[in-house]
This record gives structure tokens, C-alpha cells and sequence, in this order.
């Protein structure tokens, strides 16, 4: 008798482990944006936003200290990590954690334009065609106008990049935003924002030539659309992969 009890206790956790690799495998639509408002919640307070604050980790590249299964994954969601600032997650169900799993995963899975594009061609376009190296500068080259992309593949994902590339005013981070000042005399200068407060305001102009103004000394001043043009048009959709392949490959020195 103990001996059926053992074999179907043997045989439903044998079940419950296909279960769970066939969920993981079939992830629907509703398990990743399940899974995202979960982390957005939960994980982000500490990982970020982009899940890469903490050293040695990175869940939008799908980078651990280790390899893990989603097993072990989903264990140290529910339960956290002894001795550590990882807490457990007691308020989440099982499918909850299943579902950030889930999201884990699909979120670090490769973007489609860094498989099929080829970094050197990138490269080729960004210092030609693209000539992103008049705002940009990579390593020694280019210029100081725009944002420094040395790193940008350790800051932004694939799909990220892509967005800006194609639609540059969807989304603007904080430290690259373009300001625009109009001095006593009537002198309009734009460039990158360094620095701003209550009294006085920083900038950098399309000359690299740096800039500090008293608020009360213009005549108006306030940001400014972005100066990054939209690349749907002006490259193909093998030209756009290429050139992602390149940036997602900058990670500095």
C-alpha cells in the first residue's frame, strides 16, 4: 500500500513538472503582460525598470550570477534567497509566478533585428549614410552634441534602440532631452541639457560649445523636440537590423 502511494505521489509531481514545462513553453499574450505588471510592481523597486541595477544581473538580457531554470526561478520568486536582500513574494499566486517567469523569458529572449543584422554593415551606416557620429560620439569618435553611445548596448535593449531609431519622439530619457534658450539679445541657442535648476541652466550647443545662464538673465528658455530624426524612411528594414546589431553591440570598454 505505502509502495502506490509512493509510486502515484512519484507520478503526480512527474505530472505537475510536464505541466509546468508546457505552460512555460505556450506562453500566451495575457501571461506576458500578466507577468510585466508584476514585475513593474514587485521586481522593479529593486532590479529597475530595466531590471539591471543590481550587479552581475540583468532580467531584460536574461543574465543571472548563474543559469536557472524556471523551476528555480519561480522558487526564488515565491521563496527568496536566505542571507540575501531578495525577499519572497508570499502575495503572488503560483500562476502569478509562473506568468513572471513567463515574462522573464520572453523579455530577454533576442530582438529579431539583432539576429538577422550584421554589426560591421551597422557600423558602416552609422558612421555613413546614418551619420549619427555628427551628434554621437562612440569611444573617441564623433561628436558630443548628442548622447555618448560607448554603452548604449548595456543601457538599452534591442527593441528599445529600434523604437528610437524609427519613432525618436516616442520616448526621450531625461538626460538627453534638447533644450532651447533666448537670450537678453535676442540670440536663440539650442543644445543637449546638462544641468538645470531654480536659478541657472547648462547646456551644451551644436559647436560642443558648453553654456551656463542665469534664468533671469533670458529672455525665455525651456525644452525643446528632439533633434533626432525618424529613420522609417530614410533606411530599409535590413539597414535598420544592421544598425541595431551595431549599438547593441557597444558596451564599452
Amino acid at each position: 500500500m505505502q509502495r502506490q502511494i509512493a509510486t502515484f505521489a512519484v507520478s503526480a509531481l512527474a505530472s505537475l513538472a510536464a505541466t509546468r514545462v508546457a505552460s512555460a513553453q505556450h506562453a500566451t499574450a495575457f501571461d506576458i503582460e500578466d507577468g510585466q505588471r508584476s514585475f513593474a510592481s514587485i521586481c522593479a523597486n529593486c532590479h529597475g525598470p530595466d531590471g539591471n541595477l543590481i550587479g552581475g544581473i540583468d532580467l531584460g538580457r536574461g543574465q543571472f550570477r548563474r543559469q536557472l531554470t524556471d523551476d528555480e526561478l519561480e522558487n526564488i520568486i515565491e521563496n527568496g534567497l536566505p542571507n540575501t536582500a531578495m525577499p519572497a513574494s508570499p502575495n503572488l499566486s503560483e500562476e502569478q509566478v509562473e506568468r513572471l517567469v513567463k515574462f522573464l523569458r520572453a523579455n530577454a529572449e533576442p530582438h529579431p533585428a539583432t539576429k538577422s543584422g550584421d554589426p560591421a554593415r551597422g557600423k558602416t551606416l552609422f558612421e555613413g549614410k546614418g551619420e549619427c557620429t555628427d551628434c554621437h560620439r562612440v569611444g573617441t569618435q564623433g561628436s558630443r552634441t548628442g548622447p555618448d553611445l560607448t554603452r548604449i548596448g548595456r543601457q538599452r535593449r534591442a527593441v528599445e534602440l529600434e523604437r528610437s531609431l524609427l519613432d525618436p519622439k516616442a520616448e526621450v530619457q531625461a538626460n538627453n532631452r534638447l533644450y532651447r534658450v533666448v537670450t537678453a539679445d535676442g540670440k536663440e541657442i539650442k543644445g543637449r541639457l546638462l544641468n538645470h535648476d531654480t536659478y541657472t541652466v547648462q547646456m551644451i550647443d551644436w559647436d560642443e560649445q558648453l553654456h551656463s545662464f542665469k534664468k533671469a538673465d533670458l529672455r525665455e528658455y525651456g525644452f525643446d523636440a528632439t533633434p533626432m530624426p525618424s529613420f522609417k524612411k530614410k533606411l530599409s528594414a535590413l539597414q535598420i537590423a544592421d544598425l541595431v546589431a551595431y549599438l547593441t553591440s557597444l558596451r564599452g570598454p
